[in-house]
């Protein structure tokens, strides 16, 4: 071992151990204390979880840790080099190393100075390729040479012209849900976490940045050092390489960006510390050192992504306002849920996704108050139901069957707003005092674990329903995970800042008032969103020219109020709005916001002529991601 191996998993150690109040607690989780003085957690036996998304074979030889070292050409657009991975025998006679890849080129596989024999097999569709390495007897690293391919799914690589700046060109990594191994060649599986070293060349006038530690004052010099020593799974791991300046937020949060929207960033998410203190407060220490920013170009596929240490932000969320940063709140939050404990398979998003979700609407009540609270948790709802309404039933199902599909396919509003649906209902049914010390129980008993719905519910069957067996029923909690749809009496938000919205526009489809009447002088996003989202599918051409006079809702710079706007405008062929969505169209690429455009537009003939011509502008500057989910309606 290395004197900086040997230092990286010291560092490990004492991270881990001052991840909670109670060191002794968490150094009992890493299976250091004796058998009886064990919590809960390591008594119940986790369940096998059987990755219908991985090649690789965890359950045999699993690795532990990797080494990387990559560099970056902007002009062939593509990381070359290679990754050293540590690996532990799960059975003695282990002789095979399975990793998962897509599109990759090996060149060579070695260890302990000798070249192995190693196989890539034929790639399939969307799983990629495995890579099988026959192991040497006394071997416990191997080292895989190898380079991506310009089309690798999990990289997108920008012109100058396609950033802010317009001077240099920016490269961003997306590994969620499989594709990390476009671009290293892994176990590719959230059930596999390793700890991670990298060396990243770059051209000396760009800055690279990683889901790991970051020093803010690094000289720009081209070759950048970076260490994350806790372990985490395949899909977290990030890189991120720019034209990248920093500003502190706080003491343990600051924002990466260009230049040119750095000190808007800086403002529209400055509440990032304060999320963070009022997070820790409720629900354990947070784990993870630094929280930062970034914020990537316009072409980013998602809101967000919870790269620990530093999530990656679209621009769309900067309205100026703090109106959206529930996507902060959302990042954040999955330092907790997500990060530390994470799902096992895909299968299992929703724990994931549906405890963060719950901890993004209990962060914005901490910092922003209840009402916010309550108008945010409304909006979920609604689209919540707006996915049960076109997603069939199988898709409906929390712990959602994904056998031979593509992981992807798993985001949609069920496992993030029917997860935190039913854990609002558990928190009402024992009280939020009762829910919250169980989810803190639940945090440090499965830290830096992965996990599947069996293992929350057998955890949940010697917690919550031990402790509340006279409100609480595996038989209801069984119906929330494993059927489609939502049971009968799940909690329904309320907002009383949605009453006097609901008024104006009855007022006003029923010709009461003049839409230029409508006393909206006080109203925030989420009203105007809960306005709009609300009003009848059908209205004429008048109706909308009235409302656009009087409110400029087509010029709108709050890019989920023009999403809203924009749709209806679409479903109601509202001409005027159409260079509007033109714009929007070639200049955002998050699929939130776009892939509901384009799919009202393919419904007609007239329509798909629009999109074909807005998709054809744009796909250059698309993410994969939003290239692959999109063409099918352009077609």
């Amino acid at each position: 071992m290395t004197i900086k191996k040997l230092l990286v998993s010291l560092l490990t150690l004492v991270v881990i151990s001052g991840c909670n109040e109670s060191s002794t607690k968490t150094t009992e989780l890493i299976g250091v204390a004796d058998k009886e003085s064990k919590p809960l957690e390591t008594q119940i036996a986790h369940h096998n979880a059987q990755d219908y998304h991985s090649f690789s074979n965890p359950d045999v030889v699993k690795v532990t840790h990797l080494n990387l070292d990559l560099s970056v050409d902007f002009t062939q657009q593509t990381l070359s080099g290679n990754v050293s991975l540590d690996f532990q025998r799960m059975t003695p006679d282990a002789d095979t190393l399975i990793l998962d890849t897509r599109d990759l080129v090996i060149s060579k596989v070695v260890s302990n100075g000798n070249v192995l024999e190693f196989n890539l097999a034929n790639a399939d569709n969307f799983f990629g390729a495995a890579l099988s390495i026959k192991l040497p007897s006394d071997s416990s690293q191997v080292t895989v040479y190898y380079n991506t391919s310009s089309k690798a799914s999990g990289v997108q690589w920008l012109t100058p012209a396609q950033t802010a700046g317009k001077k240099y060109p920016f490269l961003f990594t997306q590994a969620q849900a499989i594709h990390a191994r476009s671009f290293i060649p892994l176990q590719d599986s959230p059930q596999v976490r390793v700890t991670y070293e990298a060396t990243i060349r770059t051209p000396k006038a760009l800055l690279a940045v990683m889901s790991a530690a970051n020093d803010p004052d690094t000289p720009r010099d081209g070759v950048y050092e970076f260490s994350m020593p806790q372990p985490i799974p395949s899909y977290l791991i990030a890189l991120a390489v720019g034209d990248l300046n920093f500003k502190a937020m706080g003491e343990r949060t600051g924002v990466y960006s260009e230049i040119g929207i750095l000190d808007a960033a800086a403002a529209e998410f400055e509440d990032t510390e304060s999320m963070l203190i009022a997070t820790e407060k409720n629900f354990g220490a947070y784990s993870w050192d630094r929280y930062d920013l970034l914020i990537l170009p316009p072409s980013f596929p998602f809101g967000g992504m919870e790269n620990p240490r530093l999530s990656f932000i679209t621009p769309t969320v900067i309205a100026g306002d703090k109106s959206l940063v529930s996507l902060i709140a959302h990042e954040l939050a999955h330092s907790w849920s997500g990060n530390t404990v994470t799902n096992a398979t895909w299968r299992d998003l929703w724990l994931n996704e549906g405890f963060t979700t719950y901890l993004t609407y209990r962060i914005m009540e901490m910092v922003y108050g209840e009402e916010r609270f309550n108008m945010e948790a409304v909006l979920g709802r609604q689209d919540l139901q707006a996915d049960l309404d076109t997603l069939k039933p199988n898709d409906q199902i929390l712990a959602i069957n994904l056998k031979g599909r593509d992981p992807d396919e798993v985001f949609s509003n069920i496992p993030y707003e029917k997860g935190a649906l039913f854990l609002r209902e558990l928190e009402h049914k024992v009280g939020r005092a009762n829910f919250d010390q169980f989810l803190l129980g639940y945090f440090e008993a499965f830290a830096f674990q992965s996990i599947t719905t069996d293992d929350f519910i057998s955890y949940l069957e010697q917690t919550l329903l031990q402790d509340y067996s006279d409100k609480l029923s595996k038989e209801r909690i069984e119906e929330w995970i494993f059927e489609p749809g939502l049971p009968k009496g799940a909690p329904v938000p309320e907002s009383d800042a949605f009453t006097s919205v609901d008024k104006a526009r009855n007022d006003w489809l029923s010709g009461t008032i003049a839409a230029s009447n409508i006393d909206s002088d006080n109203w925030v996003v989420h009203q105007w969103l809960y306005f709009l989202n609300n009003l009848p599918a059908e209205l004429s051409s008048a109706q909308l020219t009235e409302l656009d006079k009087a409110f400029g809702l087509t010029n709108s710079t709050n890019n989920e109020i023009a999403h809203s706007w924009l749709l209806i405008c679409v479903n109601n062929w509202y001409q005027p709005a159409f260079p509007r969505l033109n714009e929007y169209l070639v200049s955002i690429g998050r699929n939130k916001l776009v892939k509901p455009l384009y799919k009202a537009l393919s419904a007609t003939p007239e329509g798909k002529v629009i999109a074909q011509k807005a998709f054809a502008k744009a796909k250059a500057g698309y993410h994969p991601l939003t290239v692959k989910v999109n063409e099918k309606f352009v077609k």
